[in-house]
């Protein structure tokens, strides 16, 4: 009986083992398989059907909530009450495509799912308390809103930052869509949905503001300027160039002329204020060389990796690829007024390269980000700080788990260099190309920008940028406007275009009426 019995014993306790293992294999050496297995639908759902937290904007509007439904295991779904006008800041969360925008970035904060969140003081091991954390932007609602109607149905995009924090204010891309449409409950409806923005050629779903690099245009030569001034020996006021209409690379290559075959020239105040593509041209190849130009535009944030908190941003570009050395400048200089002070500037195979890139063209692409970025960084006196979405997450009950506190991200240029430029940007916006952006009562500063895109009949991105405070004390916005192909090209046409809807941003930042 005794045998019987420690045999049946013995087979139990094998079993047991076996069933031990099992259980093991799946929860733990298996789990991610199965987790990930196509066929396993429900960490989906809980995903999507648990209670989140709010976005809102930094005045207080609500641009996404859950709302309680009645669908079996899906308790909540996402609802977006501003429609398209944060969709690709905010982004949606959606059963059949996941989560996108901030949805995904502050997927854990708003779910409630950090450990910090979950249990912030041993009572909460003994009460059921809700973690979900509230996102709050930097976005303003109402230069999101000031932005999206006066760019109205064009294609383009409106970026607002503070320069001295680096806080966006503003990121509004046309054309956008409905995030409500994606996160719904009828599976055929949001895809169906989903498919047909897919299709759209206009591409609704990218956001351009930040996810999408354009030719600069002249804005760039704020860049080329800022090296100028801190690497060029050059000042605002010398040296003085010849009046031209074109500039000839050295050692070869195509003349880069004039917008209109005008003539042009002048100190580099007045360059700026004229758009001089013939001085840029020639600052870039022959008074700076391949080494300051990329070094200045890295130290603006190009080809680097971005470093906004919004995910798949793209990295702005400048061509550091010139060929071969061929010889100093000195070997191609003649004596003269105008000779540059460092005959040791190299001259490439293809400094006719630099020479394009230097007034924004070639290979030479930008973000709106980018380049109201750039903008912000001179008015900041050098420095670019870290561009950020979210300014805190709080608790249910308001309290605050994370503040994003305002870091340096680049030394773009030198306090005097910036200086120098906001004097002549403020210029431009005088008496210059970027007139419309001026708002009475505001020191404001602008450079405006065309770039052609080569098409017949001719058509041509509308830029500009530039910062505005009040008089005698630091610029607390910057902007960078694009239009998209806009009939013609001139070099007025940023100033015409791009320019009033920037004035209007900055009209709604300090709480001025327009006109």
């Amino acid at each position: 009986m005794n045998r019987r019995i420690r045999t049946l014993g013995i087979a139990f306790l094998v079993m047991y083992t076996v069933l031990f293992a099992q259980l093991n294999r799946v929860q733990f050496v298996e789990a991610e398989e199965y987790k990930d297995h196509e066929g396993n639908i429900r960490p989906q759902l809980r995903a999507f059907g648990q209670e989140r937290g709010e976005i809102i904007t930094a005045d207080g509007v609500v641009v996404a909530r859950s709302v309680a439904v009645d669908a079996g295991e899906i308790d909540f779904r996402r609802e977006y009450p501003a429609d398209e006008l944060y969709a690709h800041s905010v982004g949606f969360q959606s059963f059949n495509q996941g989560a996108f925008g901030l949805e995904r970035e502050y997927n854990d904060q708003l779910a409630g799912a950090r450990l910090d969140q979950q249990f912030e003081s041993i009572k909460d091991l003994f009460v059921d308390r809700d973690t979900t954390g509230t996102v709050v932007m930097t976005l303003r609602d109402d230069l999101q809103r000031t932005a999206a109607e006066t760019l109205g149905d064009r294609n383009g995009s409106v970026v607002a930052v503070d320069p001295r924090t680096g806080e966006v204010l503003a990121l509004w891309t046309s054309p956008s869509f409905d995030p409500n449409l994606l996160s719904g409950l009828d599976g055929s409806a949001v895809n169906a949905a989903y498919a047909s923005l897919l299709a759209d050629p206009e591409n609704p779903l990218l956001a351009k503001s930040f996810r999408e690099v354009f030719f600069p245009g002249s804005t760039f030569k704020l860049v080329t300027a800022a090296a100028a001034l801190d690497l060029g020996g050059i000042s605002l006021t010398a040296p003085v160039w010849p009046e031209t209409d074109r500039y000839e690379p050295l050692p070869s290559g195509r003349d880069i002329h004039n917008f209109g075959g005008s003539t042009c020239g002048g100190d580099l105040l007045l360059a700026l204020q004229k758009s001089c593509n013939a001085t840029f041209a020639e600052i870039g190849a022959e008074w700076l060389g391949p080494g300051p130009m990329a070094q200045t535009a890295q130290n603006f944030g190009f080809n680097s990796e971005p470093v906004i908190d919004l995910p798949d941003a793209a990295r702005s570009r400048f061509p550091t690829d010139y060929g071969d050395y061929i010889a100093d400048l000195s070997a191609y200089l003649t004596q003269g007024e105008n000779e540059a002070p460092n005959g040791a500037t190299p001259i490439h195979e293809n400094s006719a390269i630099l020479a394009q890139a230097s007034i924004g063209q070639n290979d030479v692409k930008a973000t709106p980000l980018q380049m109201a970025m750039v903008a912000a960084a001179i008015a900041n006196d050098g420095m670019m700080m870290t561009p950020h979405v979210v300014a805190e997450v709080r608790s249910a009950d308001g309290d605050i788990y994370d503040t994003v506190e305002p870091s340096i991200w680049r030394t773009s240029l030198s306090p005097f260099a910036a200086g120098q430029l906001q004097e002549a940007m403020v210029n431009v916006a005088t008496v210059g190309t970027a007139r419309a952006m001026q708002v009475d009562g505001l020191t404001v500063g602008g450079k405006t920008g065309t770039a052609q895109l080569g098409t017949i009949p001719a058509s041509s991105h509308a830029w500009v940028v530039g910062f505005a405070g009040p008089p005698g004390q630091p610029a607390e916005i910057a902007v960078a406007v694009i239009v998209e192909a806009q009939p013609g090209a001139s070099e007025q046409t940023g100033g015409t275009v791009a320019a009033p809807i920037a004035r209007a941003v900055i009209e709604a930042a300090f709480g001025l009426g327009g006109d």
